[in-house]
């Protein structure tokens, strides 16, 4: 996956900051595509993203011995292929069937559904896809 995982993020984290740490430790530059950064707040983490040939895998093994994201408590790992993403804000009388062709639709990522488990307590679902590509 050409994903990495940034943990342990300061709450005053701001995405500016984060950036010139990413490009300082891989030598890229988000201004040129090399990678974008997406915050998330809620569970003080960030995900890098890489375009190209970057190992996301030695990014992380040079995060966490750079010395500002150890004083920072910074941890990086790489993100896992999933086949199943799970979707916020999905209330329990939406049927399933209508979930499912929702993301085969060629709008919305156009992939191949094989499974949706509602949880109806917490608004959300599980959707499964054929392959890993379907949730990117």
């Amino acid at each position: 996956s050409p994903m990495v995982v940034l943990e342990n993020l300061q709450e005053t984290m701001k995405n500016c900051m984060l950036i010139m740490l990413v490009e300082n430790i891989s030598g890229l530059s988000e201004d040129d595509g090399d990678f974008t950064v997406e915050m998330i707040p809620e569970i003080r983490a960030a995900v890098v993203t890489f375009s190209g040939n970057t190992d996301a895998r030695e990014f992380a093994e040079k995060l966490n011995q750079h010395r500002r994201a150890k004083q920072q408590n910074i941890t990086a790992r790489c993100l896992e292929l999933t086949k199943s993403v799970r979707v916020e804000n999905i209330t329990p009388d939406i049927p399933s069937d209508y979930i499912a062709i929702y993301f085969e639709s060629k709008k919305n990522g156009g992939a191949q559904v094989v499974d949706v488990q509602q949880l109806p307590d917490e608004d959300a679902a599980i959707i499964t896809f054929h392959d890993h590509k379907g949730n990117a």
